[in-house]
């Protein structure tokens, strides 16, 4: 499975396209984009790749990563993956944008409820889904396991881990988390963050601040 990132909005957020390579079949993860030109900019890479999106996938529901949801429905109409106990955050992003000073769409509900331990297929590609909670209720990360790299929204950075004093947080969930359903995994994986660069599963355990 190949990845694509964009960095969109004021909040720099990383919205990722991963396709299959033998169908153009695509999943959006995160839809971060936030203006036409960043609308653009993703709808650009699908059509010179002609790709073909079949799924609008979601780490958590912050409003970061929700503000192209509504434009994916609008362009794209794809089924919404997100875990339930996220659809909170979605209930409040509007009160968030105007606490921020930020213009905001309403996000569309999920269409399909994600669980740990779901399997998302995307062309011939598949994704294993996993329960990360902590930053947000609903946080899951996607496992591409024959690409050995792994979508973990903001459960781990480079160098940090995700925010716990939002509505929802919980920072002891999420350093239990990350140890049991991220760093479990081999160290060679490759971690793809909603904020900054990517980072390895082994980097982490040796180096992250909040794991020595």
């Amino acid at each position: 499975m190949k990845l694509q990132s964009f960095c969109f909005n004021p909040l720099q957020e990383n919205t990722y396209l991963i396709y299959c390579e033998q169908t153009l079949d695509c999943a959006i993860v995160d839809a971060g984009m936030y203006d036409s030109t960043e609308h653009k900019q993703l709808q650009d890479f699908i059509e010179s790749n002609n790709l073909k999106p079949t799924h609008l996938l979601g780490t958590h529901a912050h409003i970061d990563h929700i503000f192209g949801n509504w434009w994916v429905k609008q362009v794209y109409d794809l089924p919404y993956y997100l875990h339930p106990a996220d659809v909170v955050m979605i209930d409040r992003s509007e009160t968030m944008a105007a606490l921020w000073n930020l213009k905001y769409t309403p996000s569309p509900l999920p269409t399909v409820n994600l669980a740990h331990g779901d399997t998302i297929t995307v062309g011939k590609s598949q994704l294993q889904v996993r329960f990360v909670p902590g930053h947000a209720p609903g946080h899951v990360i996607f496992i591409d396991v024959a690409g050995e790299q792994v979508i973990v929204g903001d459960t781990v950075f480079r160098g940090s881990i995700g925010r716990t004093d939002l509505p929802g947080g919980n920072h002891e969930q999420l350093l239990s988390n990350i140890e049991t359903q991220i760093f479990s995994l081999p160290d060679h994986f490759v971690l793809h963050s909603g904020h900054g660069p990517s980072t390895t599963v082994g980097f982490e355990k040796a180096n992250n601040p909040f794991f020595q």
